[in-house]
């Protein structure tokens, strides 16, 4: 049977494993009363039986209908067995065995297949084999994923920093558990303690209170806004006509202001009238 030949050795000394002890006590079990048992008792008693009073036919016959019967519900009890142990492919177990000092070891872990040998089921469990008899729970798949789930995000949640040493490095890591414990179902919030419930969200409303006073200190100041303004403002180009500076006309000629110009051509002329008159 596989997992019996290889045992640890400490101190000298072969170290009997939890696995060997579950097979040793089902051996045991095994070679207790049986058929055979009450086929060695019934021959001694007529073997040693009075002569002169000798057990009757009828007391003979009752007690092979009582073993018979016996028998019947051991070898139905063992079948049951055999079938319960199938549906255990798959499934977490937890089993306890104890050793021949008496001590009870506890054993956790999946079934990966199912043995039957000599009419017992041997389940193998984390590479060793182990009587079903040492069977205590069968837990649910969804139990197990749900809590395994649960633990880990626990351990995440008490690896951050204390509440007063909360910074927005860690951000990320609140945020990522806070989205975590809210896309989590009904049942596995019940695996949830519930001052980790009540942690996760105050540290999820402390990072949106750093990053709120955190934009708002990298704010702009008004007065920092109308220096700006009043800095575009006076820096801004005078068109040449709001300046009242000469501009060129179409055919490249220089046209003068309105008034000086009037005045220009005003003088013009009274000087001409000045020599013809002379």
């Amino acid at each position: 049977m596989a997992g019996v030949l290889v045992a640890p050795v400490k101190d000298g000394k072969i170290q009997e494993t939890e696995s060997q002890s579950s097979l040793k006590k089902a051996k045991d079990k095994e070679s207790g009363y049986s058929k055979d048992t009450f086929l060695k008792l019934l021959v001694a008693e007529v073997q040693n039986q009075d002569p002169l009073e000798p057990t009757s036919n009828t007391e003979w016959i009752s007690q092979y209908a009582t073993f018979s019967e016996l028998e019947a519900m051991q070898n139905m009890s063992d079948s049951f067995d055999l079938s319960r142990a199938s549906t255990l492919v798959g499934k977490t177990v937890v089993l306890q065995t104890t050793s021949e000092a008496g001590k009870v070891t506890t054993i956790q872990g999946k079934v990966d297949y199912v043995t039957y040998e000599g009419g017992k089921a041997y389940l193998s469990v984390n590479g060793g084999l182990y009587s079903i008899d040492d069977l205590h729970d069968v837990i649910d798949t969804d139990y197990m994923t749900a809590f395994d789930k649960v633990y880990d995000w626990s351990v995440a949640l008490n690896k951050l920093p204390s509440y007063e040493n909360l910074t927005l490095d860690d951000a990320e890591d609140v945020e990522k558990l806070y989205n975590e414990y809210d896309k989590m179902s009904d049942y596995e919030k019940t695996f949830v303690a519930s001052e980790n419930a009540d942690k996760i969200k105050k540290y999820y409303e402390k990072i949106e209170d750093l990053r709120a006073k955190h934009e708002e200190n990298n704010k702009p100041d008004e007065g920092d806004k109308t220096e700006e303004t009043d800095k575009t403002e006076g820096t801004t180009e005078t068109k040449p006509e709001e300046s009242g500076e000469n501009k060129p006309a179409e055919d490249g000629a220089v046209t003068p202001d309105e008034n000086q110009g009037g005045t220009g051509s005003e003088e013009a002329g009274s000087g001409d009238a000045d020599v013809e008159g002379a």
